[in-house]
């Protein structure tokens, strides 16, 4: 017997426990086992020196609550007793036969709630019981069993079949089943024992709106979406506990915040730490997450160059752009494609004379800072220009140059060319004949010819200045015609 038990044990282990609950509140089960005698002519309790005699059973059961139910055993069977230390006479038989149903009425208690694999429990209870005629007894008799009571073990084997282990003691109320009786005064009447193992099913269907598994009246969140695990309460899991359940939790293992789908963020950046390069340090999210603290575009994790100046441009690395290589960043760099000394601003001099080539205005050739890197314009040059001034001739009130001119501007064209440094000033004045607005609008006229034929010769007009003053600075009196000649003149100034 205790093998066939540690067997059950063994067995029902192997299975999940779901016993009578409030969602399969009926159990019925069919059962099976022996009745043994106890009463006036001996006892067969616990022995095996008589016939066992068997019994079928059906027992049908309603739950009541977590640790109670109560349920109606009907039994049918045959019962017998041999006294094998006397002879039997027909005033005191030594033996009897009885054939009899039981129906019983118990309210159970059981030790474990019906979530555990195995449940102990104790019952008490009252019996009916009907004799039939056969055997011993000629006419059909109706008796009670009053206590009724015992215990048993119930072993769940999934979530519908039980295994049921049971011991039952009845006690009749009356003392001569046996055909004996102690007498009027003893209260020794007949007792059965009834022992049975039986099969049992649980029936109920649970109400589960949302197909959790677990039952409407058990489930706190009821509305759970198909398919999404849950715990034992119905709710979805949440297995790190930050208030978002799993299947909405895109870090399901790490506490995080909700506004994160349920990840971390460290630094509170705004940034789950899964996607932020830099979860310790606050930056923002175009930077994934980084700090870029001197602004140049470049995250301080990759900057090499920590600090660049506002503005500056950096390369991948957070250095500042040199384009030409001269130790000048090129926001500092007036030359940033050609390499240069650090003096002049990281231009180039290429003739040496201080002079960087971007204002230079003879590159090639070494001159003078005061003469914009040019050289001093020759003196020869300087008395050749102050009598090609002179030789400058207009037709007669017009602003028309006279052909013979024409090979005195040609070799001023010339001196302009070789001194690419020199600016010419061109200034017209006329003598007082005359309207004054009009001298003053000839005088002006004039110098422009003589600006646009140098032009025409190859001489870049920014470096020619046209200005007629009239009449205003005579250089003699206009009392003679000597005075008036003189005053009638073209000057010629360099200037650099």
């Amino acid at each position: 017997m205790k093998k066939i038990l540690l067997l059950c044990t063994y067995c029902s282990l192997l299975f999940t426990a779901s016993a009578q609950t409030d969602d399969k509140k009926w159990n019925v089960g069919l059962h099976g086992g022996a009745i043994q005698y106890s009463g006036d002519i001996g006892s067969s309790f616990y022995t095996t020196d008589q016939a066992w005699y068997g019994f079928a059973g059906l027992s049908v059961s309603r739950y009541l609550g977590k640790h109670f139910d109560a349920s109606l055993f009907f039994t049918r069977g045959e019962t017998g007793f041999i006294d094998h230390n006397r002879a039997s006479t027909p005033e005191q038989k030594n033996y009897f036969l009885l054939r009899h149903n039981t129906g019983a009425l118990q309210l159970k208690f059981n030790f474990t709630g019906p979530q555990y694999p195995v449940r102990p429990y104790i019952f008490a209870g009252a019996s009916t019981v009907w004799y039939e005629s056969v055997y011993d007894i000629d006419v059909e008799r109706f008796e009670f069993g009053v206590p009724n009571v015992g215990g048993g073990l119930t072993f769940q084997l999934g979530p519908v079949v039980a295994l049921q282990l049971q011991e039952s003691f009845m006690r009749m109320s009356t003392d001569n089943l046996d055909h004996n009786a102690s007498g009027a005064e003893s209260n020794d009447n007949d007792w059965f024992l009834y022992h049975s193992a039986g099969i049992t099913f649980n029936f109920g269907k649970k109400k589960d709106a949302d197909l959790d598994g677990i039952s409407d009246r058990k489930d706190n969140c009821p509305n759970t979406p198909t398919a999404v695990a849950v715990d034992a309460l119905g709710c979805p899991i949440d297995r790190d506990g930050d208030g978002i359940a799993d299947y909405q939790d895109n870090c399901p293992e790490v506490a995080g915040i909700g506004s994160l789908k349920g990840c971390p963020d460290k630094d509170q950046d705004g940034l789950a730490d899964g996607e932020d390069r830099c979860p310790d340090v606050a930056g923002p999210a175009d930077m994934r997450g980084c700090p870029d603290t001197d602004k140049d575009g470049v995250v301080d994790i990759d900057d090499k160059c920590a600090g660049t100046k506002t503005g500056y441009k950096v390369d991948a690395t957070g250095c500042t752009l040199d384009n030409d290589k001269d130790g000048l960043v090129n926001e500092e760099d007036a030359c940033p494609d050609a390499a240069g000394v650090l003096a002049l601003k990281g231009c180039p001099d290429s003739d040496g004379d201080g002079v960087a080539d971007n204002t230079d205005l003879c590159p090639q050739t070494k001159g003078t800072l005061a003469n914009k890197g040019c050289p001093e314009i020759p003196k020869e040059d300087i008395l050749r220009i102050t009598v090609i001034a002179s030789k400058i001739y207009f037709e007669t009130n017009s602003a028309k140059l006279k052909l013979i001119s024409n090979s005195q501007l040609d070799d001023l064209a010339e001196i302009l060319k070789r001194n690419q440094g020199v600016n010419l000033t061109i200034e017209g004045h006329t003598d007082n004949v005359g309207n004054d607005d009009y001298n003053m609008t000839l005088s002006q006229k004039r110098t422009e010819s003589v600006r646009e034929y140098l032009i025409s010769k190859g001489v870049s007009g920014s470096r020619l200045t046209a200005v007629g003053y009239g009449e205003t600075k005579p250089i003699a009196t206009n009392a003679n015609a000597t005075g008036k000649a003189k005053n009638r003149r073209v000057e010629l100034k360099t200037s650099y």
